[in-house]
């Protein structure tokens, strides 16, 4: 894992992970987590250049790790320059300001760095606000790590008496803020909902999946359009439909944001209008990538996330993309060890548990445009059933 000399020739800002390793999750666990943690800051900007770890039956209530460990990250940090450490949990703001006093550095949680990767990625009005919602709704529990000087109060003329605190002030402020972006998401959902019916009846497949498996390639190959599509995360942010047409049948096909482990709570509820593509769906492609180790949590993950948006029954279509980067060891004809996934063959692979799923499968590479014919024709299968049963006088179409 990482643990890199510090040779930054960009100019990144160098950041520390901390995961812990506690009674409901082992190492093997932590570790990916903490994998993708370093994703996200490198997504955000920041140059992750080692990782700690503790295992410890509960967070520390004051430093989240224990003094211990704590004194070694300190030394570190002190010793290297860095200026970032990146907790993979959520902090409470005694933590945070425990934390940033003792490291005397920038401290952020996973919450925070990917609240502020969503800020950064947000191009239209519409994801702009529900950032914005998500951040001030993160911010309003945690203002007293901002402030030192609590006690002092406003004064002046027909101010005298108990006052208010600053941050007292700010909470309100912030409510008041609040209350005003969830004002502009009803009426940007509004318009939203209009633009929805104004599209008729035509039937709607919605790309959905773990963030980074290729959604977007995969729309833009479908759609023969031109969305934003890179190895980052969350490189997709507003819901994009494109008009598709397989074998002169037309349908609408959207890009949904991607879904992450530990998603949060305030962007799920701020993003929610945008997931309404996927309620409203007529059909779902779920899209994992084959070549990810953690393949099946991611899918889980997404699994958890439609049936908390009402969505788990809809027909599903499950998409194994990036098979060209797909890799496996291949085991000794004399080990009689029980085979890993990291042993399995595509071929293997394509026959075990997944392929016999009791939602339909296909293995692609949409980068490398294989397979992508059967996976056409099986759209086009899937679209037709609905399509003829929603309008039965259009066989000229078929």
């Amino acid at each position: 894992m990482i643990d890199k000399p510090v040779n930054n020739e960009l100019n990144l800002p160098k950041a520390v992970l901390v995961g812990l390793t506690t009674g409901d999750r082992d190492r093997h666990e932590v570790m990916e987590y903490l994998e993708e943690l370093a994703f996200l800051a490198e997504t955000a900007g920041a140059e992750p250049v080692k990782i700690f770890t503790q295992s410890l039956d509960l967070p520390n209530s004051k430093y989240f790790v224990g003094t211990g460990k704590l004194k070694e990250i300190e030394e570190f940090i002190k010793e290297e320059g860095i200026k970032l450490a990146i907790f993979d949990d959520e902090l409470t703001s005694s933590q945070l300001r425990n934390i940033e006093k003792r490291l005397d550095c920038r401290v952020l949680d996973r919450t925070n760095l990917i609240l502020d990767i969503f800020a950064s990625r947000a191009k239209t009005a519409h994801a702009m606000v529900q950032v914005e919602l998500a951040q001030y709704q993160y911010l309003l529990p945690r203002l007293t790590r901002m402030w030192t000087h609590l006690e002092r109060q406003r004064g002046g003329i027909g101010l005298r008496g108990p006052g208010e605190t600053e941050i007292e002030t700010d909470r309100r402020i912030i409510r008041d803020k609040i209350a005003k972006l969830k004002t502009q998401l009803v009426k940007i959902d509004k318009q939203k909902a209009t633009q929805r019916k104004n599209r008729g009846k035509m039937v709607r497949v919605a790309l959905v999946g773990y963030t980074n498996v290729g959604k977007s390639t995969i729309m833009n190959l479908l759609s023969k359009s031109d969305i934003f599509a890179e190895n980052k995360l969350f490189a997709t942010l507003d819901t994009t439909v494109r008009k598709v047409v397989i074998n002169n049948l037309p349908f609408l096909l959207s890009d949904t944001v991607g879904f992450i482990r530990k998603l949060p709570h305030h962007l799920v509820e701020s993003f929610k209008s945008t997931l309404d593509e996927v309620r409203e769906a007529d059909i779902l492609i779920h899209v994992a990538d084959i070549s990810h180790s953690g393949f099946e949590e991611q899918i889980t993950v997404v699994r958890n996330t439609l049936k908390e948006l009402g969505a788990a029954t809809k027909p599903t279509y499950l998409v194994f993309n990036k098979t060209d980067a797909y890799s496996f060891i291949e085991k000794d004809d004399d080990d009689l060890t029980p085979k890993t996934r990291e042993n399995l063959s595509m071929e293997e692979l394509m026959n075990s548990w997944m392929a016999r799923d009791h939602n339909p499968s296909i293995f692609i590479s949409a980068k490398e445009k294989l397979n992508i014919s059967e996976f056409k024709e099986k759209i086009y299968s899937m679209v037709k059933e609905i399509h003829v049963k929603r309008y039965p006088y259009n066989d000229f179409l078929y």
